[in-house]
Formats: C-alpha cells, sequence, structure tokens
C-alpha cells in the first residue's frame, strides 16, 4: 500500500504539487494616502488592485519591487477601481516596467477633472480593457473574484450568507462624496474560509446600499478600510458590523485617511430623527467590532498620532512623513486551511490568525 502511494505521488505533475502547497500572497504596498494591493494566487496568477500616485514614479517602483519579491514576470490582472490620482496615478509609469495581461475597471463616467487619468489608463490597456459590473468575477485562478460594486451600483443579491442586517435601525444616513468615489470598482476575494473586502474609496452612502436594510456581503476575515480610514465618510457602522471582520488594514498616508476629518460629509438623516451614536475615531470605532482580532496600519496617523487611537506601534509599518518615508509594506500569506499570517516589512513582526 506505501508503494503505491508513493507511486501515485510521483505521478502527480510537480507544477500541481508545487502549487497546492503556496499560499495565497497579498501585499498592501505603501503608496502614502494612495493605494496598490498585489494578491498572487497559490495557482501563480497575480492580481493587482490599483497604482498609487505618480509622484517620480515612486509608487510603481514600490509596486514592481512587490512584483520581483513575489518572483513574478508579469502582472495577470489589473483593476483600476477608479479614475482618480492616488488610484491610476502609477499606471504609465508601471507598465513599462512589467508586462500587464488584462485590465478591468468601472466604465467611461467621469468628471472632466479626472480626464487625464482616463487617457492614460486607456493608452496603457489598449485592446486588453474590460468594463465590470456587480456581479462579474475577475478570473484570477485558484480565487473567487467577485465585482461587489461599480459605477454608483451594488449588487443586487446577498452572497457570503449575507441578509436581513438588525443594525440599520436608527442608523445615520450621509450625502454621497464625489461621484467617482461613487463609482469604484470593489470586490470581494474568497479563498476556501478566508475572505477579503476591498472596497477602496466607496463612501458611507454606498456602504448602506451594501448593508441596509439586507447585507449584500456577509461576514469577512480581512477588510482593507474604506477612503484610507478616513472614517467621516466611510465606515457605516451598520456596515462595519454586518461584515464583522477578523482583521483590518488601514491603507492610510501619513497625513491622509485615518485621523482626516472632511467638514463635506453631510447628514442626510430627517432632523429629530433618533440616531444610534457612533464612535467618532476611526481606530476606536474599528476596535469596537465584534469579534476584532487585529488592525494592520501602512502609517502612524500623524493628522491624530495620540497612541490610543492607533494601533500598536509593532503592527504600523511606517512612522515618517513623505520626504522620509522608506516605504514598508503589510502581507498576509494565507494556507488553504484557513490560517494565515500577517507580517510587517519594517521590523518582521508577524501575528497569526485562522479564518472563522
Amino acid at each position: 500500500m506505501l508503494f503505491l502511494l508513493l507511486l501515485a505521488l510521483l505521478l502527480v505533475p510537480s507544477a500541481t504539487l508545487r502549487a497546492d502547497s503556496r499560499p495565497l500572497d497579498i501585499y498592501w504596498i505603501d503608496t502614502e494616502g494612495g493605494a496598490a494591493t498585489l494578491l498572487v494566487s497559490p495557482s501563480g496568477e497575480s492580481f493587482l488592485i490599483d497604482t498609487g500616485w505618480t509622484v517620480g514614479d515612486r509608487d510603481a517602483k514600490r509596486i514592481y519591487a512587490a512584483t520581483q519579491l513575489a518572483g513574478l514576470k508579469k502582472i495577470d490582472y489589473l483593476l483600476i477601481s477608479h479614475f482618480h490620482a492616488d488610484h491610476v496615478g502609477g499606471l504609465a509609469a508601471l507598465s513599462k516596467m512589467i508586462p500587464i495581461g488584462k485590465f478591468y475597471d468601472h466604465g467611461d463616467t467621469i468628471e472632466k477633472e479626472n480626464q487625464q487619468w482616463l487617457d492614460s489608463y486607456k493608452a496603457a490597456s489598449a485592446g486588453k480593457r474590460t468594463i465590470v459590473k456587480p456581479g462579474d468575477e475577475i478570473p484570477v485562478k485558484g480565487l473567487h473574484v467577485l465585482v461587489v460594486a461599480s459605477d454608483q451600483k451594488v449588487l443586487a443579491k446577498s452572497v457570503n450568507g449575507g441578509g436581513p442586517n438588525p443594525f440599520c435601525a436608527n442608523a445615520e444616513q450621509k450625502a454621497p462624496l464625489s461621484p467617482e468615489n461613487q463609482r469604484v470598482a470593489g470586490v470581494l476575494v474568497s479563498y476556501g474560509k478566508f475572505k477579503y473586502l476591498n472596497l477602496i474609496d466607496l463612501d458611507w452612502e454606498k456602504e448602506m446600499e451594501l448593508a441596509c436594510p439586507v447585507d449584500k456581503l456577509g461576514a469577512v476575515t480581512v477588510y482593507q478600510t474604506s477612503r484610507h480610514g478616513a472614517f467621516d465618510g466611510a465606515g457605516a457602522p451598520a456596515f462595519l458590523a454586518a461584515i464583522r471582520p477578523q482583521v483590518v488594514v488601514v491603507n492610510n498616508g501619513p497625513r491622509k485617511g485615518m485621523g482626516q476629518v472632511d467638514k463635506g460629509v453631510i447628514s442626510t438623516t430627517p432632523p429629530g430623527t433618533e440616531v444610534t451614536p457612533y464612535e467618532k475615531v476611526a481606530y476606536l470605532r474599528l476596535a469596537e467590532i465584534t469579534g476584532i482580532e487585529g488592525i494592520w496600519q501602512e502609517h502612524l496617523s500623524l493628522l491624530d498620532s495620540d497612541p490610543a487611537h492607533n494601533t500598536p506601534l509593532d503592527m504600523i509599518a511606517n512612522f515618517e512623513d513623505t520626504p522620509a518615508c522608506t516605504g514598508n509594506w503589510i502581507k498576509a500569506s494565507v494556507q488553504s486551511n484557513g490560517k494565515f499570517t500577517v507580517s510587517n516589512s519594517r521590523n518582521d513582526f508577524t501575528k497569526s490568525y485562522i479564518s472563522r
């Protein structure tokens, strides 16, 4: 019997064995208040979400460095969530550094101030572009990548065990932010029990569409904060209570995102309506989530550096303001059984978790 088992293993293609043993790796690349997240599937295929700022090709170089660390010769799939400078600015330079296979986006509807970024994207993606809508899938081998929002629309039906949300009663309502933020193409990535949600810059109003009165998304394992952790215009409490993340990654900059106050965010709850009170400080709001096990930050917030309003220092990748920043990343490695570790390249600090 042992001989037959060994013979069977010898007959299995070595590539299959390597694929089965590889983790899902997720790199949160520091773009200092922009966004770029690189996923490398156990199959070896790669999926990049956004490309950061232009800024002298700084962010393109940091993304390229992450691809080389991951052993990639190309980026198989790229999603540009929306056409703001901090999300698509690095694309022109990056496309000259490494081949990019297929491109995905929300479509051509933009404001005139964003035309240069759409034009840059069209030039890089010529002949390889797909416009996505909620419910579409991006075919990364080994992962299930579901588009849950795009072009101001969200999923029509619940997925991942979502259902009626009791936290919607008396929940605060807020006015939409910029139309381009509302057009964001956001995704839910599944690898067995592990669920990763990235809604990029989707705002409070759209979060409430996804969460109320019915939760469309279900509980997730890792949540990348919307609007870089600027939780005056995102992080609706009813939404956070519905998705119940175990781990949160805040893709903030030293002076963008967490700690930022946008005075233009207006409540649309009718006057005199009772509203459930909620924590206004972003970190404390995240820390109140039932079942939360870890909060990781790309940067110490220099807008609000109170230690009580930031995660423990071991779980912060960068402390410096932009000129001195070394661009440390945060990385998650996820095993097929749902176990995963998150690590900080600044100090090699790691924590392990088990997907629920």
